[in-house]
């Protein structure tokens, strides 16, 4: 492939996943991480899908990726990259690399590997193959993989944007295969040509990839080619300080999105998972954006927080769009199953700016309309029915030729009105309130008076109060 032209500042990050399972919670915050750099810097973000794992790689997980990274909105600014598809092209890189020397056939067989690990290990050194500087057997097309022939002293030092200079003792790394015996390239051989010829400057990603880096950083250096900026954040633990896992709750981003948190709570919350700004706990992405730098992150690892993740999922709720709210209230109403009133969608436009200041997640939304979703005549609970005595009626009948001649139906409107017939009529709220309240919504959850009455609007106020009158009639 050609290199990509220069984005404004030359930054160029990626994410790479690998498509053997669902989209995890740390990928998406690294994705976001790389997208917050690239867009702080002004320059490109990069999506590559490393599926050499043929065996484990599947087309459900591709689709799981990028499904989640699409309910991001973390989009790849070129099409995305396949590694497998450029196989030839590592092929290509690893002969080079015999050609110039810095490379070689091994051909231990599987007993005198394992014989060599266990020397290795009790000499506190890395593999080296007896094959690193000998001639080629008398049959040199028997089975053999291809090896980086790496340092046997000095050190690599790989200056991490996250944890400062970290220092590797060359004798410790070993000359990892680069062409397994079917000619397929391993993974660390793929990472390096194809960050190179995609341009990345950056390389953020989790911090279990640190010893990776500087076996990566050789090849580079054995190449010829700049070495990236490797940032490694760590990783996401559970409330409890243990390593992220299903007994912690949902772990794919799939599983949030149907859980009802929206993207923009989810990038701010990720976002606060080992970096911040000062004390700010809720912002917009262009604030994110202007104070982003890979720099910030902390060393330690993050946890997860679910009071804090619905806190900021509320405060971006509060904010949103109402019409996409509604909708996607009526989604999550959908998969729940049953019945809904042919108006759903007009109901849930005049419900939601009255109840979404409560609501946490796009399901607990739901849960504060329903009250407004129900069909006349709406069935009363039975503390309701008691609170309907004789003086409670006449009441409520009062108070109905107060709403019915009310010229403004609105939320502060109602306010007043029914702070003023309690005053005309000498009681407290709690008089009528509760028995209003249990006509009105039929002990669903639900606001104030004055908004559910706003959210149903006067004629349907109107009938369920009529509908309950005439049944004490």
């Amino acid at each position: 492939m050609t290199n990509p032209p220069s984005p404004v500042s030359g930054v160029v990050t990626r994410f790479a996943p690998s498509p053997t399972g669902f989209l995890h919670i740390g990928g998406a915050r690294t994705a976001l991480f790389n997208w917050l750099y690239a867009r702080h810097t002004g320059g490109k973000f990069l999506v590559r899908v490393e599926d050499t794992d043929r065996e484990r790689s599947t087309e459900a997980a591709v689709a799981a990726i990028f499904d989640g990274l699409d309910w991001l909105g973390l989009k790849s600014d070129e099409p995305v990259i396949f590694q497998y598809s450029r196989a030839d092209r590592h092929r290509e890189v690893v002969q080079q690399m015999l050609e110039a020397g810095r490379a070689y056939r091994c051909w231990m067989t599987v007993e005198e590997l394992e014989a060599a690990r266990e020397k290795a290990r009790s000499e506190g050194k890395a593999i080296r193959s007896p094959w690193r500087d000998a001639p080629p057997p008398n049959d040199p097309t028997l089975p053999h993989v291809i090896r980086f022939k790496g340092p046997l002293d000095g050190e690599t030092v790989v200056d991490d944007q996250v944890k400062g200079p970290v220092t590797f003792r060359n004798i410790e790394l070993d000359d990892l295969v680069l062409l397994r015996n079917d000619g397929a390239p391993t993974y660390n051989l793929a990472v390096v040509v194809d960050d190179h010829d995609m341009g990345v400057t950056h390389v953020i990603r989790g911090d279990d990839h640190l010893n990776n880096a500087a076996r990566q950083t050789l090849i580079y250096q054995a190449m010829g080619w700049d070495v990236p900026a490797f940032g490694h954040i760590p990783l996401i633990h559970g409330p409890d300080g243990a390593k992220l896992s299903k007994r912690h709750g949902a772990q794919a981003v799939g599983e949030f999105a149907d859980m009802g948190y929206i993207p923009e709570g989810m990038r701010n919350y990720l976002a606060r998972l080992g970096w911040g700004h000062g004390d700010d706990e809720v912002f917009t992405d262009e604030q994110a954006i202007s104070w982003f730098d890979i720099k910030d992150v902390v060393k330690a690892p993050a946890r997860l927080d679910w009071a804090k993740l619905n806190f900021i999922n509320g405060q971006h709720l509060r904010v949103a769009d109402d019409a996409r709210l509604a909708d996607l209230t009526l989604k999550a109403l959908q998969a729940r199953g049953g019945d809904q009133p042919a108006d759903v969608s007009a109901r849930l436009l005049a419900v939601v700016p009255q109840v979404k200041e409560g609501a946490k997640t796009i399901l607990e939304l739901a849960d504060h309309c329903e009250f407004a979703l129900k069909v006349r005549p709406v069935a009363l609970e039975e503390k309701t029915v008691k609170q309907l005595t004789d003086e409670t009626v006449e009441r409520l009948t009062r108070l109905r030729a107060q709403l019915g001649a009310a010229p403004v139906w609105g939320v502060s409107e109602l306010e007043t009105l029914l702070k003023s017939f309690a005053e005309s009529e000498g009681v407290g709220f709690g008089k009528f309130g509760p028995s209003l309240r249990g006509i009105l919504t039929g002990g669903s959850q639900a606001p104030d008076l004055n908004k559910i009455m706003a959210a149903l609007g006067r004629d349907e106020s109107l009938g369920r109060l009529d509908d309950a009158l005439a049944s004490r009639a």
